[in-house]
């Protein structure tokens, strides 16, 4: 195999070559009039046609190539009796990567393979970095997602997870729309980051000079307009944590988050299973999926598991009988959670949970009564106000769902965020900030409302991949 460098050096004289018959390589048109999947269906039919060129193979005054578009593959015939001098010429100069556009009959060739027979052909595009061998077969994840183009050229089956990943998000779409929701756009630059627990990136505003924050969330904003007497809303849209790199996080990606007034987390508990198997179905074709070597049925009924309860029988700690802070720490530490004196109760908790419970729940399960300490946007159970009215979806051993009753007691809603501003002061990075407008609005008046959220997580656990295979060009360490 020649170097990639001299490959490219006989590509650049082919296109010199090309350009001397009068050929423009890069022409600003296609005339393409049926898809690939389309010419595959119209064998007794001419068409028209393009895509790019990923396999030639001479024999003698014929060639064989395989074009293919995102619609699929087709066997083309060339004849050299059949095209024109320059056309001839211009043959001898095609490389596999080229895109073409061609002309024919669709018939079936001695072997029964459906052809495109070619009358006529055009150039496209000329391709003068060969795709190199090396990414035949390739395993490397890392250098797939660096180069997710070549990627996508060599590896059908990403092209089709992608394909699937827009169905996941049209389903969400569709779904949402049928339930009378209203999608919104909100900012993704914030004076106040707010909505979640997670550290922001900082940007700075030229013509204000003023420094803002990427979004975490999508919720308060939603919020401000159900104050503003819009009832169903939804939004699909980036935000952006400024956290660690692992299977389950990204720095930016989409989350869907919706807000619904006049209902509650009971609402959700039976609202939430119908709109995930209708994701489910919609994405994959059937109501069952892959983790590992487990299959997973979001058809079957989903349990309850009760926060407090399910911590005891794993941890031997009554969350309930309120722990001190220091038997939090050393249960962190003793199951791997890997806790920093600045964390502060609900943190640590939460840290404990994933790591000693959460993991070993595969199938779709609703995860209810939360303690107050891990959610400071949830309105408190009535009956015990030591937890609150939120839900969680974890299935796969992860959350690929959030949702609660909607806090709209806004003198509740300034202490709560009092007591994550001490938190703060204490070093916890991640904890919230004051939203002083946010708490002006809510005096003006928020009906009792519900509010869910999920993200692409949700989609990574479908097709049973880390998160960071699901996203076409995903942010990745510098290489060494």
């Amino acid at each position: 195999m020649e170097p990639l460098e001299n490959l490219r050096e006989i590509r650049l004289r082919k296109l010199e070559k090309i350009r001397k018959l009068k050929i423009d390589p890069y022409p600003a048109k296609s005339n393409k009039k049926e898809s690939v999947a389309t010419s595959l269906k119209s064998v007794g039919k001419n068409v028209t046609t393009a895509g790019r060129i990923i396999g030639l193979r001479g024999h003698g005054g014929s060639s064989f190539a395989d074009l293919l578009d995102q619609s699929g593959k087709i066997q083309l015939f060339f004849s050299k009796d059949k095209l024109s001098t320059v056309n001839s010429q211009l043959l001898t100069l095609l490389d596999v990567g080229d895109f073409i556009e061609v002309s024919g009959k669709v018939d079936k060739t001695k072997a029964g393979e459906t052809t495109i027979f070619i009358d006529d052909f055009k150039m496209l595009t000329k391709s003068i970095r060969p795709i190199p061998q090396s990414f035949y077969g390739l395993k490397d994840i890392e250098t797939r997602l660096r180069k997710r183009y070549v990627d996508l050229i060599v590896n059908r089956e990403t092209v089709d997870l992608f394909v699937r990943k827009a169905r996941f998000w049209q389903s969400i779409r569709d779904f949402l729309t049928k339930e009378h929701f209203i999608e919104v756009e909100t900012p993704a630059l914030e004076p106040i980051p707010g909505g979640a627990d997670a550290h922001p990136f900082i940007t700075h505003h030229n013509a204000l000079n003023k420094d803002y924050f990427l979004r975490i969330s999508l919720e308060l904003y939603q919020k401000r307009l159900l104050v503003g007497g819009f009832e169903k809303v939804y939004e699909i849209g980036k935000i952006f944590r400024n956290e660690g790199i692992d299977a389950e996080h990204l720095q930016d990606y989409l989350q869907m988050e919706f807000y619904w007034a006049y209902a509650s987390n009971y609402d959700l508990l039976d609202f939430i299973p119908k709109f995930y198997r209708y994701i489910v179905s919609e994405t994959l074709g059937k109501t069952k999926s892959q983790f590992g070597n487990i299959e997973i049925d979001w058809a079957k009924n989903w349990p309850e598991v009760d926060y407090s309860d399910s911590f005891k029988q794993e941890t031997g700690i009554d969350l309930l009988k309120d722990p001190k802070k220091e038997e939090l720490y050393k249960k962190a530490e003793a199951v791997g959670a890997k806790p920093t004196k600045k964390m502060g109760k609900g943190r640590l908790i939460d840290a404990i949970y994933k790591k000693a419970v959460r993991l070993k729940l595969i199938q779709p399960s609703l995860l209810i009564n939360h303690p107050v300490e891990v959610s400071p946007l949830a309105k408190r159970d009535e009956k015990n106000p030591k937890i609150v009215q939120r839900m969680q979806v974890l299935a796969g051993g992860t959350e690929v769902g959030n949702g609660w009753s909607e806090l709209n007691d806004p003198i509740d809603q300034k202490e709560r965020f009092e007591v994550q501003q001490k938190l703060r002061k204490e070093g916890d990075e991640e904890a919230q900030m004051m939203d002083e407008d946010f708490v002006e609005a809510l005096e003006y008046g928020m009906p009792p409302s519900a509010g869910f959220g999920l993200s692409q997580r949700l989609f990574a656990v479908l097709v049973n991949k880390p998160i960071r295979e699901t996203i076409l060009f995903p942010t990745l360490r510098p290489k060494s």
